[in-house]
């Protein structure tokens, strides 16, 4: 399989005609698609590249065919990876997507086919060591939050990396996960994606529009000691319309999601809350568009909403030390409260002392995209073509160092 890759960039180097193949590969939840679909779009209509998505459930492709569609990339072709295996083992998971580690190696045959895999996880990073050492590694971040989680030790393995902005630049830089020709900053094409779509109408009545997003790790997010008491607290009041909508890798599981369903029947049934636990309109940005407020702890969907400043606060379960910390730098954009109690109330001043946070949350947009003139999917569909093409002029090839990776690391939150 080595011997055939390298006869392929051989054969492109004495005929630049052919072109590169290109992977989108999608092996993590369905947030993934809008991060790195924008730059599918870019690639596939540059005559230089062939570019595949390859995903490992029909939602998947549904999603990145459907956002093809809309933006005319009619040039790129759609791979579902299937297999008894693979059936077997996403259906003992009880999960929506199958397990990362099953997926590789469902995938692996097909995967080595490509010049180049992109990915927004780092997990897929483990098919060098199952041989595909020459494939270059290209790496689109899912988000742009502040947590120590986005700033992985893996993403320094990548042979390309695409960044938001400033903020992702330096801290990245200082821990020694990129290097200069290896990285671009280029915005934040998921925007490119969402700008132009109307958000649906949720509620009959039009109240201000709260959006309770939690994070799905039970170490960090306020829902397992709070959510509850959250939700029933605004379905009570209705002075506002409420959208719960935790992290879509929170009831990833469909065992999960059924039973949590059932526990909350009685307030989706409610003309002013609007529950969902993982649909698409989870991850487009619907709902942080359409809210007026956002209630939360550390996702980084906090970004997305307050790219155009509103009030927010913030619920700590934790027992949080935040203060200076940067993985809290969100914390500043609005109140943080230690519990939830008179949550409604907590909301209403969150809104009248909005004033008070305004200027420090566009400070903080401008830190962590950057918006120059053109549309980031263009920057980065240059940026990685350029790369790209350097590559292959040159005969280089990806590094193929050890991971290191500690125990346990491989399957990290991402």
């Amino acid at each position: 399989m080595e011997d055939a890759m390298l006869q392929g960039a051989i054969e492109r180097l004495a005929d630049p005609a052919v072109p590169q193949k290109l992977c989108f590969f999608f092996n993590a939840q369905l947030h993934h698609v809008l991060h790195a679909m924008p730059l599918a779009i870019e690639l596939a209509r540059d005559p230089r590249f062939a570019v595949d998505v390859v995903a490992m459930t029909h939602d998947h492709i549904a999603m990145a065919r459907d956002i093809a569609r809309r933006h005319g990339a009619s040039t790129i072709r759609f791979v579902q990876v299937e297999g008894p295996m693979l059936s077997a083992f996403t259906r003992l998971a009880g999960s929506a997507t199958p397990p990362k580690l099953v997926a590789l190696a469902a995938a692996r045959g097909r995967l080595a086919e490509y010049d180049a895999i992109v990915v927004p996880e780092r997990t897929s990073l483990l098919l060098r060591h199952a041989g595909l050492k020459r494939t270059c590694f290209i790496h689109t971040c899912h988000g742009a939050g502040d947590r120590a989680v986005g700033y992985d030790r893996r993403i320094r393995q990548f042979d390309f990396v695409l960044l938001a902005g400033d903020k992702q630049r330096r801290r990245m830089l200082d821990k020694g996960l990129i290097r200069e020709g290896h990285y671009a900053v280029v915005g934040y094409g998921k925007f490119d994606l969402t700008r132009d779509r109307a958000p649906a109408r949720l509620f009959p009545q039009d109240r201000p529009v709260v959006l309770y997003n939690p994070h799905f790790s039970p170490k960090l997010s306020s829902w397992p000691g709070m959510g509850l008491d959250v939700v029933r607290q605004f379905a009570e009041d209705g002075r506002f319309n409420l959208i719960v909508a935790p992290h879509i890798r929170m009831y990833d599981g469909r065992r999960r999601r059924e039973r949590m369903e059932r526990r909350l029947e009685e307030f989706s049934r409610l003309p002013h809350v609007h529950i969902d636990l993982g649909s698409a309109a989870s991850v487009d940005m619907s709902y942080t568009r359409m809210a007026a407020v956002y209630l939360g702890d550390v996702s980084s969907q906090i970004y997305e909403f307050v790219v155009r400043p509103r009030p927010c606060l913030f619920l700590n379960a934790h027992g949080a030390n935040w203060q200076g910390n940067p993985s809290y730098r969100h914390w500043h954009y609005g109140p943080v409260h230690e519990d939830a109690d008179h949550i409604v109330e907590k909301v209403a001043h969150a809104i009248a002392s909005h004033g008070a946070y305004a200027a420090v949350q566009q400070k903080g947009i401008e830190d962590t995209f950057d918006r120059e003139g053109r549309s980031a999917s263009e920057r980065a569909g240059r940026a990685v073509a350029d790369y790209l093409t350097s590559r292959l002029r040159h005969g280089t090839m990806p590094r193929t160092t050890s991971f290191g990776f500690g125990r346990g690391s491989a399957l990290a939150h991402e």
